[in-house]
């Protein structure tokens, strides 16, 4: 069984990395998840929520917490380790 994780790219990244994290996820090409991106922008503005969320929620590749649960844990005043 692969043991595969819903991470931050750092390879594929232009923003956040994001997108290249889900194309490194599903093993599509990170073109075609920008341009899903820029659609659901495009049609009411859900796009940039979307990826602002997935940011926070997401771990950058390497990393163990994510940037959410870093804040939060800084946030209650403990170690982010």
């Amino acid at each position: 069984m692969s043991n595969k994780r819903f991470q931050r790219s750092n390879e594929k990244r232009l923003l956040a990395g994001v997108c290249g994290g889900i194309s490194e996820y599903f093993g599509w090409d990170s073109t075609i998840v920008r341009v899903v991106f820029v659609v659901l922008t495009a049609l009411g503005f859900s796009g940039v929520f979307v990826y602002v969320l997935a940011w926070l929620i997401m771990p950058a590749q390497g990393e163990q917490r994510s940037l959410l649960e870093q804040i939060i844990r800084n946030f209650q005043g403990k170690s982010s380790q």
